[in-house]
């Protein structure tokens, strides 16, 4: 089962950095972005990251709470948070069930091989746990301005 935009997101306990288990229903009254990507330490998810946490604050005015997902093991995602510097935490869904929840697993050929792969997206839910908005197979390089422009979290050139 796979959510729909405008329905309620199914209540989760996972764990993420810093010791942290994130509990969505604790989290009502906040916006929500989960952001998907494949793989720590890789090129593109690294600059994706890089560019959630140079614009950390934009999403906080917005009263959202950010959270990156991969299926990375929680050591992973330690080392990756602290190389990176982050001020948020990084999820990890090892056993897949948010990447199922969440629709983001695809088939993908690698090297002739099918692989099951994580296809780089984004959802924001409401402040009452509610799925309002989504990009999905989104370009790495993009992604984070056009979350911004989306939300109106960007300011404007003028000129």
């Amino acid at each position: 089962m796979t959510i729909e935009i405008g329905r309620p997101v199914p209540d989760f306990v996972v764990p993420a950095t810093s010791h942290k288990n994130v509990h969505l229903r604790a989290l009502r009254g906040y916006r929500i972005l989960l952001y998907f990507y494949p793989k720590n330490h890789t090129p593109a998810c690294t600059i994706e990251t890089q560019d959630f946490g140079a614009n950390y604050h934009r999403f906080r005015q917005q009263n959202i709470i950010l959270f990156g997902v991969s299926r990375d093991t929680l050591d992973s995602h330690e080392s990756f948070k602290r190389a990176q510097s982050l001020p948020f935490e990084l999820i990890s869904d090892s056993d897949e069930a948010l990447c199922n929840l969440f629709g983001v697993l695809r088939e993908k050929e690698l090297l002739g091989r099918k692989i099951k792969g994580l296809v780089r997206s984004t959802f924001l839910i409401d402040e009452q746990g509610t799925l309002s908005r989504t990009w999905i197979d989104v370009d790495a390089r993009n992604h984070v301005h056009r979350v911004l422009d989306d939300l109106g979290a960007r300011p404007r050139r003028t000129g």
